[in-house]
């Protein structure tokens, strides 16, 4: 027996608890980053996820690509503009995220969770009008004059609504989606939407029992740097006022409380390197990383 097989039943071995927690429920899974990490990490997470639509779960995918994108931009010799060193995404670069996110990286993805044993489909947030996008406006301040002005990255946008039927029929027949973050605006247009964001989208909207966000940290950590396994929506919003939780960890408990406010049963941020992640949060008591709910 391998000794990623092993792991895995020496994780199963005590999880029938878990198993009957979340027998038929949705369990959003965002991959990207450090966690999507090499060919045998990314192995491993398909057979993570196919296993679990092979115990009753039905997990959904939502997947990133940014390294994968930055890749492609310089074998295209495709110059990135930057304002306040946020990458504006014009024309032609959104051309590029889409060929890569919705093309190369999704099918990637799909076909790992494929070969997992479980059948998985991608797709992107253009399929089946899957997600409704609008422009995104950002303000900043100008550091000379202190007044707030908007922040235009060009096609760049979040989620407006999401139409979850085309989800609803792949997992009523035992498919695993697999979603690459690019939506469409009333116009036609494609945005480029930050895969986090379109996570939490969906797992609101499908009302999931689970958000597992994979990371590149073990999750939100105390002023003793010490991992929290559990915060509610309203510790979130006073380590984040008094400074416990700053930096890049804002934006991602953010998204955790929208998903929540919309329906999200519960939101986990965790650290996507770890082997089996997943299956670590979901079917063991001390979890993988900090919940964060109601």
């Amino acid at each position: 027996m391998s000794d990623a097989k092993q792991a895995q039943m020496e994780i199963l071995s005590g999880a029938l608890a878990h198993l009957k927690r979340y027998d038929d429920k949705i369990v959003v899974v965002k991959y990207g980053g450090h966690a999507m990490g090499e060919e045998e990490a990314a192995n491993r997470f398909g057979r993570d996820i196919a296993l679990l639509e092979q115990v009753g779960i039905n997990p959904v995918v939502v997947h990133g690509g940014g390294p994968q994108i930055n890749a492609m931009l310089k074998r295209l010799n495709v110059q990135s503009t930057f304002v306040q060193g946020l990458r504006v995404t014009d024309e032609q670069m959104v051309e590029v995220v889409e060929m890569v996110l919705a093309g190369t990286v999704n099918k990637q993805v799909a076909n790992a969770i494929t070969r997992a044993g479980a059948l998985a489909v991608g797709i992107s947030g253009k399929d089946g009008n899957l997600i409704r996008a609008r422009k995104l406006t950002r303000m900043v301040k100008d550091p000379g004059s202190n007044i707030e002005q908007v922040l235009d990255l060009g096609l760049v946008g979040e989620p407006e609504h999401v139409d979850t039927r085309v989800l609803k029929l792949l997992l009523s027949a035992d498919i695993v989606p697999v979603i690459a973050p690019v939506g469409v605006g009333p116009d036609g247009q494609t945005y480029n939407i930050n895969a986090d964001t379109v996570a939490g989208a969906i797992a609101g909207a499908l009302g999931a029992e689970r958000m597992l966000m994979l990371t590149d940290v073990p999750g939100v950590l105390n002023e003793k740097k010490e991992l929290i396994a559990e915060m509610t929506v309203g510790e979130v919003r006073a380590g984040i006022a008094n400074g416990m939780i700053s930096g890049g960890m804002i934006p991602k408990v953010e998204t955790c409380i929208y998903a929540i406010e919309r329906g999200l049963k519960g939101a986990v941020i965790l650290d996507g390197r770890t082997p089996h992640a997943v299956l670590r949060e979901l079917f063991t008591d001390g979890g993988a990383g900090t919940l964060i709910r109601a």
